[in-house]
């Protein structure tokens, strides 16, 4: 891992009106992937200094006993509780309710990241089917979080929960039964893989799933099995005009899923982030590309 010099993009990262300002920024993915492992305290710190103001929590289940100690690091810190990966059925996983019970206790709302796996449905009748079983499984979380002031949104991860199209068919299911707050929080880091290709036809897609779209996170787009910087890929930078000119104003996630030390990894993150925000306001002002390019090569040919 290494720190790149930052580039002529540094100015946005001020800029009010700006999606990519870094006070519209939120780390993602820290947690599982921090090569320091680092504490609730030391995470804390190490996101204050970098100076983000929100933070997503992605846990395991060695990180159960520490929720406590998270938040309360969190608040120390003055760093928004912004979402919190949601796993299970709530309706047999006793941490789902005694999560939701920490955030009571603490005074806090997340939004909850739910997602699940699933082959490829083969028929029009197991779509069907697959879309009225997860909007049953999505309706039991809803109800559940819904005294303690949580949301939940789809987050596409892999698979076929991971496809956009089969998520915004959930969320239509879900309107039939009566929920229409569920929203969805688009990765780019899964935006491609062996069952889909979302660069191919983003502009349309983003069409679709902008109503519903809360947050996005950022990441390079190179070849589907690799995680790289931003600036790193072929298809990021068309695809950040694309939402910053649809107007969407979310907040947007720099992820450390990439390993090694999450702080290092953060930073570098911000650093590609800058440089696309400059060219997206000038093409050229960026200065030269911090990292090097990992091409697709579905993009090549």
């Amino acid at each position: 891992m290494f720190i790149a010099l930052g580039g002529k993009g540094d100015d946005q990262s001020s800029s009010p009106s700006n999606i990519w300002a870094h006070d519209n920024l939120f780390a993602w993915c820290v947690v599982p992937f921090d090569a320091k492992m680092r504490s609730p305290e030391e995470r804390a710190a190490m996101l204050e200094r970098l100076g983000f103001k929100h933070f997503a929590y992605d846990w395991r289940p060695k990180d159960i006993p520490t929720f406590d100690a998270e938040i309360v690091a969190l608040q120390k810190h003055k760093i928004d509780l912004m979402a919190w990966t949601f796993y299970g059925d709530p309706t047999h996983d006793p941490v789902a309710q005694a999560t939701l019970e920490i955030f009571k206790r603490h005074q806090v709302h997340p939004q909850l990241w739910v997602w699940a796996g699933g082959a490829p449905t083969k028929t029009p009748e197991e779509q069907e089917q697959r879309v009225q079983q997860q909007a049953d499984w999505i309706k039991s979380i809803v109800d559940l979080a819904a005294p303690y002031g949580c949301k939940v949104e789809l987050y596409n991860h892999n698979n076929w929960f991971g496809v956009e199209e089969n998520e915004l068919a959930i969320i239509d299911r879900l309107k039939e039964l009566g929920v229409t707050d569920v929203g969805m929080v688009y990765n780019f880091s899964h935006a491609h893989d062996a069952l889909h290709n979302d660069t191919t036809h983003f502009p349309e897609l983003w069409k679709k799933m902008q109503p519903h779209v809360v947050a996005v996170n950022v990441t390079g787009l190179g070849p589907w099995n690799q995680i790289i910087y931003l600036t790193q890929g072929d298809h990021e930078l068309d695809m950040m005009r694309t939402i910053q000119d649809s107007g969407w104003k979310g907040p947007v996630g720099m992820v450390a899923e990439k390993g090694g030390d999450a702080e290092v990894t953060l930073k570098n993150y911000m650093i590609g982030l800058d440089w696309i925000a400059a060219e997206l306001k000038k093409p050229g002002s960026g200065g030269p590309v911090p990292f090097p390019p990992v091409h697709d090569p579905e993009s090549v040919k």
